[in-house]
């Protein structure tokens, strides 16, 4: 990809950091580093039926939306491609919600484990190649209401 359009793919995403804290709900999650920050439509896996079902069977996915995989408590986590029909990022955040790894490009039905590591409570996937464009690596953080010792907290209601 071209920088002309990794720049247009990134404007098409970065916005202020104070426009994420008015708008930060269950189906929003936001992201931020020094590559800027990032609005993303999620939806939540919080239970283990939510978390095994996951994307799989997904045929396409909007560009600014993905899903939010939530633990109970921070552990090692790995991730496989059964079942999936689309490329994946998968981004791992520890449990403030500061991101410690990213895997781009998860094959699609790839059997192989996809580790995210130790001391892992959020994932977030979107399509593939998308973290990569927007610059999003280890240290970018995750804004959202199931994140409750977030390093970048939602704001408080007024």
């Amino acid at each position: 990809m071209g920088s002309g359009k990794r720049l247009s793919l990134a404007a098409a995403f970065v916005l202020f950091a104070g426009q994420a804290l008015a708008e930060c709900g269950e189906d929003t999650l936001w992201l931020r580093g020094d590559w800027g920050s990032a609005r993303f439509s999620v939806t939540v896996a919080d239970d283990p039926q939510e978390r095994s079902q996951g994307l799989m069977f997904v045929e396409d996915m909007p560009r600014a939306t993905g899903m939010l995989f939530v633990y109970d408590r921070a552990q090692r986590v790995a991730f496989w491609m059964k079942n999936t029909l689309i490329p994946l990022d998968m981004i791992f955040a520890d449990a403030q919600g500061v991101v410690q790894r990213v895997h781009s490009n998860a094959v699609p039905g790839d059997l192989t484990a996809i580790d995210g590591g130790d001391s892992i409570r959020y994932v977030l996937e979107i399509n593939g190649g998308l973290a990569k464009a927007m610059g999003i690596g280890p240290g970018s953080e995750m804004q959202h209401p199931a994140i409750g010792d977030a390093a970048w907290p939602c704001a408080a209601p007024e």
